[in-house]
C-alpha cells in the first residue's frame, strides 16, 4: 500500500520517476549466471493493482529480468497495468494475450511459466498463493501482510518450510530491512548504543485510503474484491495492512516477537456503510518477553496528527529510529548522513542476487511473524481483552469464505440498511 495520505496507482515505489532507471549495485556489475542454466529469470505478477505493478517494475529495473505472464482477478487492472508497465520498460514485457490471465484461479497458469513470482494481491489471498507458487517450485517476492488470520499465518509458515527445504528465495515487502538508514541505526541499537531497550512507541497515524463505490450489477464478491482494504478477510483491517511495517521495526529492534496484547479501538469518524466492517483506530501495548513494551497507535481520520515512524527508550539514551538519530544519555547526539537508495528497488536487488549467487534468502518467517503481530493487535482491540501470542496463533477463526468464485457469498454481509457488522469489544469473539 501507499505510504502517503491517498493511494494512487504506483505512487507508493515511485513508479513512473523510477521506470527503466537500471539498478546501480552488484547485479549491474555482475552477472550471475542462473542455476537453471539461462541468464534470463522469467517473472510472473499475480496481482495487478499500484502496489504489484510498482512490484514488478522495480523487479524489471534489474538487468536478465523479463516480465512473461501475468494474473489478476479483473480484466481492467491487468490492461492497465501492462500498458504502464509496457511504456516503463519496453521489450523487458514480453506478455501476449495467451499469457494474460484473469479470474480467481488465474494465479495459477501464471505461475507455471515463471521463475520468479511476485505475489501482490489483496493480502487475504496471499497464503494460497505462495503455498502454490512454493509448490511449483518457483522463487518468490510476497507482499505485506502475507495473510489475515490465524489460519493463514499457519499456513504461510508450512510453506515457508516447504520452500526452505527446496532452497527457493523468498523475499517480503518489508523494505525497511533493505534501507541503509535503518540498518545502520537498529545496528547500533543492538551494539548498545541506547543501553537495554524497554520501550518503543511505533505510529501509523494518516488520513486513510480509497474507496471505489458499489456498481450496479456487481455480485458481494466483486464488491469487497474492488473495495479490499474495508473487509477483514481481504485485507486485515489497516493495523495489519500499514501498520505491519511499524510492528516489525519494533520486533526487529526488539529482537523477538510479542507475547501478549492488550488494546482498545473502534470507528469514531469513518462511519459510514462504505468503509465495510474495519476500525479506523487501533491503540495497543504490546508486551514481549524481555519485559519491553510497544506501545502502538494507528489511525486512519483526516485532520489528526499524523505519524509514521519508530521510537525506542533505553537504559542510557534514546532513539528516533525512523529518523536515524541516536540520543545516548549524557552523549553526543548521532545522525545517520547521506541519503538512502531507494528501498523498494534494494528488496528486489538482493532477492535477485540471492537467486543468481544461489545464497540462502528465506524473509517468509520474519514476514509471518510480523503479520502475526499486527494481527494479535487487531485480535485485541476488536476483543477489547488481553490476548496472548499462542492464543491468537492457534485461533481457529477461519474469515475466510469456503470457495473463491465470483458467486462466492462472503462470511460478512451488510444489512438490510447497508450497514456491515462491526467487531464489539466484550463480545466479539476472536479467537
Amino acid at each position: 500500500m501507499n505510504e502517503s495520505s491517498i493511494i494512487t496507482p504506483f505512487s507508493r515505489r515511485n513508479f513512473i520517476t523510477t521506470a527503466g532507471v537500471a539498478t546501480v549495485g552488484a547485479l549491474a556489475a555482475n552477472r550471475f549466471a542462473y542455476a537453471a542454466g539461462s541468464d534470463e529469470l522469467k517473472i510472473a505478477l499475480i496481482g495487478c493493482g499500484g502496489r504489484g505493478s510498482g512490484a514488478a517494475n522495480q523487479a524489471l529495473n534489474v538487468p536478465g529480468t523479463k516480465l512473461v505472464a501475468v494474473a489478476d482477478a479483473f480484466k481492467d487492472r491487468m490492461e492497465g497495468a501492462l500498458n504502464n508497465l509496457r511504456n516503463a520498460q519496453g521489450p523487458k514485457v514480453d506478455v501476449p494475450a495467451e499469457r494474460q490471465f484473469v479470474g480467481l484461479d488465474a494465479y495459477k497458469k501464471a505461475i507455471a511459466l515463471a521463475d520468479v513470482v511476485i505475489l501482490a494481491t489483496p493480502p487475504g489471498y496471499r497464503p494460497i498463493h505462495f503455498e502454490e507458487a512454493v509448490k511449483q517450485g518457483k522463487h518468490v517476492f510476497a507482499e505485506k501482510p502475507v495473510a489475515t488470520d490465524a489460519p493463514g499465518v499457519r499456513r504461510f509458515l508450512a510453506a515457508a518450510e516447504e520452500a526452505k527445504k527446496k532452497n527457493l528465495k523468498v523475499g517480503i515487502g518489508l523494505q525497511r530491512h533493505h534501507q541503509a538508514g535503518y540498518l545502520e541505526t537498529v545496528q547500533r541499537l543492538h551494539d548498545g548504543a541506547i543501553g537495554d531497550i524497554h520501550t518503543m512507541r511505533t505510529y501509523w497515524n494518516d488520513a486513510g485510503v480509497w474507496v471505489n463505490p458499489r456498481k450496479e450489477g456487481q455480485t458481494e464478491m466483486e464488491y469487497q474484491m474492488r473495495n479490499w482494504y474495508y473487509f477483514v478477510w481481504l485485507g486485515g483491517d489497516h493495523i495489519v495492512e500499514q501498520h505491519i511495517h511499524n510492528l516489525d521495526v519494533a520486533n526487529w529492534v526488539l529482537g523477538g516477537y510479542p507475547v501478549k496484547a492488550r488494546g482498545m479501538g473502534g470507528r469514531q469518524v469513518r462511519t459510514g456503510k462504505e468503509y465495510g466492517e474495519i476500525y479506523d483506530h487501533h491503540a495497543v501495548e504490546f508486551f514481549y518477553e524481555s519485559g519491553a513494551v510497544n506501545f502502538s497507535q494507528c489511525r486512519h481520520i483526516r485532520g489528526c496528527w499524523s505519524s509514521v515512524s519508530e521510537h525506542a527508550v533505553g537504559t542510557k539514551g534514546s532513539s528516533d529510529v525512523s529518523g536515524y538519530i541516536i540520543k545516548p544519555t549524557g552523549g553526543s547526539v548521532w545522525r545517520r548522513q547521506g541519503k538512502d537508495k531507494d528501498p523498494y528497488q534494494v528488496e528486489h536487488d538482493d532477492l535477485f542476487a540471492a537467486i543468481r549467487a544461489d545464497k540462502p534468502y528465506n524473509e517468509a518467517f520474519n514476514g509471518a511473524k510480523s503479520t502475526m503481530t499486527a494481527i494479535l493487535g487487531r485480535l485485541a482491540t476488536y476483543s477489547g481483552t488481553e490476548i496472548t501470542w499462542d492464543d491468537a496463533l492457534n485461533s481457529s477463526v477461519d474469515l475466510h469464505p469456503d470457495s473463491y468464485s465470483w458467486d462466492t457469498t462472503p462470511k460478512t454481509l451488510a444489512g438490510p440498511d447497508g450497514f456491515y457488522p462491526v467487531a464489539v469489544p466484550g463480545k466479539t469473539k476472536v479467537v
